[in-house]
């Protein structure tokens, strides 16, 4: 086992860090345009005044930010815009070995908000915590290996993870008695320990979870979306009956259902996945499906009802109330960093990351700004009482105090992160007792409010009515998005269409797996998902005209 253990977050990204530390590397090399903010025109007399001294500042730090790098535009490359703000915004970069990424500090903490989230949502029905292995969210790399004769005793199993697998076959210089495989999933090393904790009814349920890397050799890589290795949340449970089972199997996929509304901000689709589409080894997966800013599909997490499957390939057995020998039922559930993926994506735009506040790991970052020496300790002063006035509400604010970049280069730098609300505060700022703040989901004079009060309780709360503002706001947005971009449709011929236009398309679907996969063939699309949301009756399959009940989703996908 590797592992490599992470400074503390909290000490990254504390209100006292000072950015000239955290970031002594940056150099931006190319040019960057960076939407110009003024006041609002319905701003008062004494609020303009206000800004009179401070705005030639921020006239010239527009300016700065001219000689800033350029990111490729979302419209003309979205796959360039993807990277470029990968690398510019500092959330991960290239591994040496093709495929795999090293995690930044910043991406990495956007990971551990989602780890603190999820297990703080769910603390009434988490499963319990268990690792296998050392580590938890402060591990990068924990390896794990599992004998390969684990693999084959599933035959779905190992017939659907074999092309991805990366295989050990020597050890301490020597060849291996028996090849061992780098986790690509948990399934059968879990099973191996149930046979060992499951003798009663008494044990079961037994619910665990980990968070943990795993190794799948894919041949196409995107950074967070699809890599050789990442990392991921979790879940193993084993039950007494099928009924417990496809319970639980609900209620998880309904848990990142509501972790993707609520703490994302992402509007996913939740359903059922085709027989061809379901994970190997189990009897129905279950998805959330989320359309990208470039509308393809990503599926941002999956919860899947094992059946008895492994627990028969491994023997996992209990003795049941009448002392009858049983298999357990299982299930097994996960989200991974491709969720993180999946946010930059929804919510990007051509300035970098746009975050939800949820998630965000900074909040608000506060800019002070002066032109003259005598100034600098009034504005730092101020600057660091509204800091800790936040900090003290629970807000997640950083003080940007570094002397060694001016405030344009601040601006453009923090938008790239994605840092939902920036407070700046200027000489006559401070006089006024007023600080001026931008939203970064709202560009220009909408996004931009001079003069709200340094003090505490109004402006805590004003801060924390913008931070839901734009919670909310970026939902709805990404709900408008995906809605106008889904086709209703009635024969392959529509289906076609809407797929060559980059749309989702859905309709009724009753056809086998070889009409499936033709579709896949012939368009490039695959199916999503049968939506749990179904209009009521019988319908006309798109494909045969045969009766269909349900509706699919078929779009192209990461």
């Amino acid at each position: 086992m590797v592992a490599l253990r992470l400074p503390s977050v909290s000490a990254l990204f504390s209100p006292s860090a000072a950015v000239s530390r955290r970031y002594p590397e940056i150099l931006w090399r190319r040019h960057h345009h960076v939407r110009r903010f003024s006041g609002v025109s319905a701003q008062s007399t004494a609020e303009k005044e206000a800004s009179q001294e401070t705005e030639p500042l921020r006239v010239a730090a527009r300016k700065d930010r001219d000689e800033e790098r350029r990111v490729t535009p979302r419209s003309q490359d979205f796959n360039a815009w993807y990277n470029d703000v990968i690398a510019d915004a500092e959330l991960a970069d290239y591994g040496p070995v093709r495929g795999t990424m090293v995690i930044r500090p910043y991406g990495y903490a956007i990971w551990e908000a989602i780890q603190r989230l999820f297990e703080h949502e769910n603390q009434g029905d988490w499963a319990q915590q268990h690792v296998f292995s050392a580590g938890m969210i402060d591990i990068i790399e924990d390896i794990r290996f599992i004998p390969y004769s684990f693999i084959e005793k599933e035959a779905s199993h190992v017939e659907g993870f074999s092309p991805e697998l990366a295989v050990v076959t020597i050890g301490g210089g020597k060849e291996l008695e028996e090849k061992l495989v780098v986790r690509p999933t948990s399934e059968t090393i879990v099973n191996h320990m149930f046979t060992q904790w499951i003798h009663s009814y008494r044990d079961l349920p037994l619910m665990i979870n980990q968070w943990a890397n795993v190794t799948r050799w894919e041949m196409r890589t995107k950074p967070f979306v699809r890599t050789l290795e990442f990392l991921w949340q979790e879940g193993h449970t084993a039950h007494a009956t099928p009924e417990e089972v496809e319970k639980e199997a609900l209620q998880m996929i309904d848990v990142y259902t509501k972790f993707a509304y609520d703490q994302a901000a992402i509007p996913v689709i939740t359903g059922r996945k085709s027989e061809v589409e379901t994970f190997a080894g189990a009897d129905r997966t279950y998805t959330i499906e989320a359309m990208m800013g470039d509308r393809k599909a990503l599926q941002a997490g999956t919860s899947h009802n094992l059946g008895q499957n492994f627990s028969r390939a491994f023997g996992t057995q209990f003795t049941d109330e009448n002392g009858q020998r049983q298999h357990v039922w299982q299930t097994s559930w996960a989200i991974s960093t491709r969720f993180v993926g999946g946010i930059i994506m929804t919510h990007g735009d051509d300035a970098g990351l746009m975050l939800p506040p949820k998630i965000a790991p900074i909040q608000v970052i506060i800019i002070p700004i002066w032109r003259k020496a005598d100034e600098q300790a009034g504005v730092l002063n101020a600057a660091s009482s509204v800091a800790e006035v936040l900090k003290s509400a629970s807000i997640k604010v950083q003080l940007d105090d570094s002397d060694q970049r001016t405030p344009g280069w601040k601006f453009n730098f923090w938008e790239m992160k994605g840092v939902p609300l920036r407070i700046e505060i200027g000489p006559r700022d401070v006089s006024s007792g007023s600080v001026v703040i931008s939203r970064r989901d709202v560009p220009g004079k909408q996004g931009k409010v001079f003069g709200i009060s340094m003090e505490p309780s109004i402006l805590v709360a004003y801060v924390k009515d913008k931070l839901d503002e734009i919670q909310s706001s970026l939902l709805e947005r990404a709900k408008s998005f995906r809605d106008s971009n889904i086709v209703d449709v009635s024969s392959y011929g529509e289906l076609k269409e809407a797929i060559a236009l980059g749309k989702w398309a859905r309709g009724p679907w009753s056809a086998s797996d070889a009409e499936e996969l033709k579709v896949k063939e012939e368009t490039g699309a695959t199916l999503r998902c049968f939506p749990f949301e179904q209009s009521p009756g019988m319908k006309t399959c798109l494909m045969t005209g045969n009766p269909a009940e349900e509706v699919a989703i078929f779009a192209k996908s990461y």
